[in-house]
């Protein structure tokens, strides 16, 4: 009967020290200071499986998406959940890492919380990684997967600047952990766990998937894409959310050829539907119904300038296809080897005043002549963060000479061959502080002696003062060779898309100057673009598509 009792006892003890959990909180630094509104680190671990989250995860308090990870023993799987939002969590399963991780283990030892713990290195994507661990836990964990069979990890520390070290142990009974994994759960692979999760860390707007831009009468509107201009112009409406401070804004765009060999000009634009007359107007009844700018030369051009009652649409990004990418990869030369598609990605948060819960007609022009033309994609993307670069609550339209309507009669920018250039009036209805003109600018004419291998000033007058003077060229077109099959070759051992240019290169975006105009007082002011254009030869002649916003503080 006493030995019955005895080794009753003794199992009971066995099965406590089993079960025993530890709760073990961390707290982060960076060069020797504390990182401030920090959710401390936490992690539960015993014989059968270690958690690792957060203090406002156990408390229900953490924003979405947020990550926690589970480690399984003795097989050292990492099993990682995410959740995305409310009811909606994913989950998947790693068997492999812990067990590919090397160290290189040290005799130095120091005490953390009482603890005697051994220090072993390890190198991550050349991150120097020094993990602080202790076997008199008899348990094995960590605040992160890293070290995860060496003991227990109370301190580790990157690159000699960045810690997170264990500021407190104990023991508890239970976790809370039933309270925070209980919804239905999908499970899926490595790779689409971390692009659910990614995508899930910012908002998606999803304008154009695989559309077509080309030039043939056959191109039609439907419900849901409109074109013109013979298909060489796309739109769709698309209804903008509230855009906070501390939000950052990209559009992106990738483009492939479906016929066409050709560099062309590009552009991803929005149309301001806030006076009385719109670029959608002239979409629809023509360029000729839009107001028109005349500089004395003879040509009028229409719906370039703001006026009164009438804005230019507004570009977002400018980009230049390249040679034939992905149609003409067939073309073969040793040691090329081609890219498929042409990616542009372009921070657009200067335009945010102009964007936030509004709905808008947003459109992609690419000029081209081929039936087969281009495809493209678009999305819009919306991220919290921390930066304020942007800090302009004001978009004013002034100019935009790029001829989008190009095949429905619009005519080139050659504005620039008279002296007066592009002058634009405007009236602010208020002081505008910190003034900015956000300025596009690439020059055409491909030939040789064409402003498109020309460099030209341009030049920035603000009421009849010169502001900003400049030379807009780009001589790292070379470095682009891979995204262009069907350029051509020449004698001298150069391609076409290798050449300098007045500020664009095949395959790529166009970044626009901020120009600054300090502070500007409420009434009239004018903006006036000159630029020295070449003149014509025969049928070849130059031309400068500019387009300018206003950006400032009311």
């Amino acid at each position: 009967m006493y030995r019955r009792i005895l080794l009753s006892f003794f199992t009971f003890l066995c099965c406590l020290t089993l079960a025993q959990t530890y709760e073990v909180q961390y707290m982060s630094s960076y060069n020797g200071k504390t990182l401030t509104d920090q959710s401390p680190t936490l992690v539960w671990a015993n014989e059968k499986e270690n958690f690792i989250l957060n203090n406002k995860i156990r408390e229900q308090k953490a924003d979405y998406p947020f990550e926690l990870t589970k480690i399984e023993k003795p097989s050292n799987t990492i099993v990682s959940y995410a959740f995305l939002k409310p009811n909606e969590t994913i989950s998947a399963s790693d068997t492999e890492s812990v067990g590919k991780q090397t160290f290189e283990f040290t005799n130095e030892t120091k005490k953390i919380l009482g603890y005697t713990c051994k220090k072993a290195v390890t190198k991550i994507n050349s991150n120097t990684i020094e993990v602080w661990y202790t076997n008199e836990l008899k348990i094995q964990g960590g605040p992160s997967t890293i070290g995860q069979n060496l003991g227990f990890v109370l301190e580790i520390e990157r690159n000699k600047n960045s810690l997170i070290t264990a500021n407190s142990i104990k023991k508890v009974k239970k976790t809370d952990i039933n309270n925070i994994i209980k919804s239905s759960i999908t499970s899926t692979d490595q790779l689409g766990y971390k692009d659910l999760l990614w995508k899930s860390r910012f908002t998606t707007l999803k304008v154009f998937d695989n559309e077509t831009i080309n030039f043939s009468d056959a191109s039609k509107s439907d419900k849901n894409i409109k074109r013109f201009a013979n298909g060489t112009i796309i739109l769709k409406k698309i209804k903008f959310p509230k855009i906070t401070e501390g939000e950052n804004i990209f559009v992106e765009l990738k483009q492939q050829s479906n016929g066409d060999a050709y560099d062309r000009t590009g552009t991803v634009f929005f149309i301001s539907q806030d006076k009385s007359q719109s670029f959608f107007d002239g979409l629809e009844k023509g360029a000729k119904t839009l107001p028109v700018y005349d500089n004395g030369n003879g040509k009028q051009y229409f719906g370039v300038v703001a006026t009164e009652n009438y804005n230019p649409a507004v570009e977002m990004m400018r980009f230049f296809t390249a040679f034939g990418i992905n149609k003409f990869n067939h073309i073969q030369l040793k040691d090329k080897n081609w890219q498929t598609i042409s990616p542009y990605r372009q921070d657009i948060t200067d335009l945010k005043p102009s964007l936030s819960e509004k709905e808008l007609w947003i459109g992609t022009f690419i000029g081209n002549y081929d039936k087969g033309g281009h495809k493209v994609s678009l999305e819009i993307t919306i991220h919290k963060s921390d930066q304020t670069v942007y800090k302009n609550n004001t978009v004013i339209p002034l100019f935009n000479t790029l001829n989008i309507m190009e095949m429905a009669g619009q005519d080139y920018s050659t504005m620039f061959n008279q002296d007066k250039g592009l002058f634009v009036e405007f009236t602010l209805k208020k002081d505008l502080k910190n003034a900015q003109l956000r300025y596009i600018t690439t020059g055409h004419g491909g030939w040789e002696n064409g402003d498109e291998f020309v460099p030209k000033t341009n030049s920035i007058f603000l009421d009849g003062k010169m502001t900003y003077s400049f030379i807009p060229w780009r001589s790292d077109c070379g470095s682009y060779r891979l995204y262009n099959p069907a350029s051509g070759n020449f004698a001298d051992g150069l391609s076409s898309s290798d050449l300098s240019r007045s500020n664009w290169c095949p395959g790529t975006v166009t970044n626009p100057n901020f120009i600054p105009l300090g502070d500007l007082k409420a009434g009239k002011h004018t903006i006036q673009v000159k630029i020295p254009q070449g003149p014509t030869e025969g049928t070849s002649f130059s031309s400068w598509n500019v387009s300018g916003v206003l950006l400032g503080n009311e």
